[in-house]
């Protein structure tokens, strides 16, 4: 399946490196094949394979590669150097992507900066404009399968429901044993297990590490370090309250949802929460990665609980207010309310079983499936 960032990454990498990094079993390795078909002849080396790092620590690939396709090279021992000087002495003309499954500031080998040497981007699941474009069918398919399988690729264009959970099962599993020995000490594996049981049924909570902490018996600045972890990976992202000043929004609670919606376990109110979450982020990093805009996701709560799942912003300016309902289409009164503290920002309210989409006030109802649709990414 070809993915939304094929094309984009193929021209940039006509200008500059490209690095390329987002959840395991994403699609990073399938575009790069696709890319290596249309840039003949290509080398592609992953830092995990035995024979493959020794090609990279002697650095003989060849130079007629058009394309030359590094997975994983953040493990190894100061890679920043090591990537600067393969930047600055590649052959003439030769593209050069570099891929991970973890985001690359959080490998703390110390080196000179790559600054001005590359273009990012973040590959994401499957979206429901994704879905359709290259699947096509209705929105409405799309997002409940969307919603039963998440958007990671083998499960969700698996024919068979089985074959998808098999598949979740042994990638939750790999993840806990392997990628997360990467960061932590063997003997927290447990404990990092059932921090993540636990997250997944507080999937769109205000997350209180310190209560969590209790119930584990480990301290709330463990926590952080695996929440830090597990965010790193590409496993869970958090989305931050609305406020204009970055250091105070940072303090307060966040919420915590999951890249694979797969991986929630709650009711369908939950899963829609969590696969919208997914798509806005996905929409906020394209923007940013691939227009240069400074977009965000936040959500906004008050302190006497009344609160509206997420909000938009672009600079230090809201976009839109975004409540998530399974049927109900009566304006939730948070909502409402916030849309007149805040007019200049379009007041949604995203229903997944909507008869007929309407304005109320300032509010519009909208059909969640048509309107995740129509999104950038």
């Amino acid at each position: 399946m070809k993915r939304y960032l094929d094309d984009l990454v193929a021209t940039d990498l006509e200008r500059k490196m490209v690095l390329l990094t987002g959840p395991r079993q994403i699609g990073k390795t399938t575009l790069c094949r696709h890319l290596m078909e249309r840039l003949q002849p290509a080398q592609y080396l992953n830092w995990d394979v035995a024979a493959d790092r020794a090609i990279l620590q002697r650095q003989s690939w060849s130079p007629r590669s058009r394309l030359l396709a590094m997975d994983e090279i953040h493990k190894m021992p100061a890679w920043k150097n090591w990537l600067k000087g393969v930047v600055d002495g590649r052959a003439p003309g030769q593209a050069l992507l570099v891929t991970g499954s973890a985001r690359m500031d959080t490998w703390r080998q110390s080196g000179d900066s790559l600054a001005g040497r590359y273009l990012s981007f973040r590959l994401h699941p499957i979206s429901v404009r994704e879905w359709c474009e290259q699947q096509g069918g209705a929105p409405s398919e799309a997002l409940e399968r969307l919603m039963q399988r998440g958007g990671f690729p083998e499960p969700c264009l698996a024919e068979d429901p089985v074959d998808a959970d098999r598949w979740r099962q042994q990638y939750f599993t790999d993840l806990i044993r392997e990628d997360v020995l990467e960061f932590s000490r063997l003997h927290e594996v447990n404990t990092m297990r059932l921090f993540v049981e636990l997250l997944r049924e507080r999937v769109g909570s205000p997350l209180s590490l310190a209560s969590i902490a209790r119930d584990l018996a480990v301290s709330p600045a463990t926590l952080k370090r695996y929440l830090d972890i597990l965010q790193a990976l590409y496993i869970v992202f958090t989305v931050q309250p609305w406020h204009r000043n970055v250091a105070r929004a940072i303090l307060q609670t966040p919420k915590v949802y999951f890249f694979d919606t797969g991986l929630v376990r709650g009711d369908a109110g939950l899963r829609l929460e969590n696969a919208v979450a997914a798509m806005l982020l996905k929409q906020v990093h394209y923007q940013q990665d691939a227009l240069g805009l400074s977009t965000g996701l936040h959500y906004i709560r008050t302190k006497d609980g009344a609160e509206v799942d997420f909000a938009l912003s672009h600079g230090d300016r809201l976009t839109h207010l975004i409540e998530c309902k399974l049927a109900d289409n009566a304006v939730h009164r948070a909502l409402a309310g916030f849309a007149d503290k805040f007019p200049e920002a379009e007041a949604i309210q995203l229903v997944r079983d909507l008869r007929q989409e309407e304005r109320r006030g300032a509010v519009r109802i909208a059909d969640a499936a048509l309107w995740l649709a129509q999104r950038a990414a």
